[in-house]
């Protein structure tokens, strides 16, 4: 009978605990501050950020990036983990590469005979023979 008032004691005090503090036992990750690792274990310098007024911070994911001859290129990430991406729109088409690699500084893409190699601010787009260099905008 005691053993059982004990934990009954015990049982409620938990519960109370849990209320006031919570479950220290689970692990709360906050989707703002996700930090993306590159595929070495380090943190992917590709991604960029925004972060508003308030400094809630959110993955960026299209830019505009502008090639040598001048033409304006869109380009969309997709940093989900089971589908890593990146579609490229120009001139009404639109080409999506897979991720295949991801050093902390340069993420290279791939689909068929097209590649194309992101880092820092550029993009250099493999399409056969074709080299195609493009670098980040400001707009």
């Amino acid at each position: 009978m005691i053993k059982k008032g004990i934990t009954l004691l015990l049982l409620s005090f938990l519960i109370v605990a849990c209320k006031k503090e919570g479950n220290k036992g689970i692990v709360q990750t906050n989707p703002e501050n996700q930090i993306i690792i590159a595929d070495n274990g380090k943190i992917d310098s590709t991604i960029g950020y925004n972060v508003d007024v308030n400094g809630k911070k959110t993955i960026k994911t299209d830019y505009v990036y502008k090639a040598t001859d001048g033409t304006l290129v869109k380009v969309v990430f997709n940093y989900d983990p089971k589908e890593s991406s990146v579609s490229i729109t120009n001139n009404k088409k639109t080409f999506t590469l897979d991720k295949v690699e991801s050093k902390g500084n340069e993420t290279i893409y791939e689909k068929d005979e097209m590649k194309a190699k992101v880092k820092g601010d550029s993009l250099i787009l493999h399409q056969g023979e074709n080299v195609i260099e493009l670098e980040k905008t400001k707009i």
